[in-house]
């Protein structure tokens, strides 16, 4: 599909994520999932966002990349699988916290040794999906082994504040994380399933 969206406006680009189908191949195993619920990290002038005052370090390098990068971090011995945006002036990006389970759901059960709370958390997805920093980072979207492609349409997206970043001053209030409402693939906390899914 065409990755366009990406390019002009952060956080129009991770609303738009919302629903998109995102799958793996590694190892042979097919996975993917509706996404649900990302954050937006707007760069430079975010105190939150990795590259915030143009910091650049060897960790957050993939960041000064072009729209449709993927960026992969660990933080507490976890993976967090980010898609980057705008261009490698700009070094902005969309960290997908959940996806809504749709295939090789019997490989997520077995690479996350449990049968449930498979993809709700960014954490738990990149496990599910078989991410890792050590082989998908600074690959790009479709070209490889994470593709994402048209799937679902949130009925209604859900602005609220970002997970985990209670230090970080004025940013800890932004609105940058969406959510589709009544999805039941979402991170613990302040979104409240629904009766429906979600989609349209």
């Amino acid at each position: 599909m065409d990755l366009a969206f990406m390019k002009e406006n952060t956080l129009s680009a991770a609303k738009e994520l919302l629903g998109k189908k995102l799958t793996t191949l590694v190892d042979g195993s097919v996975t993917s999932g509706y996404i649900t619920e990302v954050e937006a990290y707007l760069g430079i002038t975010d105190k939150a966002a990795h590259a915030y005052q143009g910091r650049r370090t060897k960790k957050n390098d993939m960041m000064y990349s072009d729209y449709g990068t993927i960026y992969v971090y660990t933080m507490h011995g976890h993976h967090c699988m980010n898609f980057i945006t705008r261009d490698a002036e700009s070094p902005e990006g969309v960290l997908i916290r959940a996806v809504e389970p749709l295939e090789g759901i019997e490989v997520m059960q077995e690479r996350r040794g449990r049968m449930d709370h498979l993809t709700d958390g960014p954490g738990k997805l990149t496990k599910s999906l078989g991410v890792k920093r050590e082989l998908h980072n600074g690959l790009k979207l479709n070209e490889g082994p994470v593709m994402i492609e048209e799937g679902r349409v949130p009925e209604l997206i859900l602005e609220s504040k970002r997970i985990g970043i209670d230090n970080k001053e004025e940013a800890t209030d932004y609105l940058y994380r969406f959510t589709v409402k009544g999805n039941p693939y979402v991170s613990k906390d302040r979104v409240k399933p629904a009766d429906s899914n979600g989609w349209v």
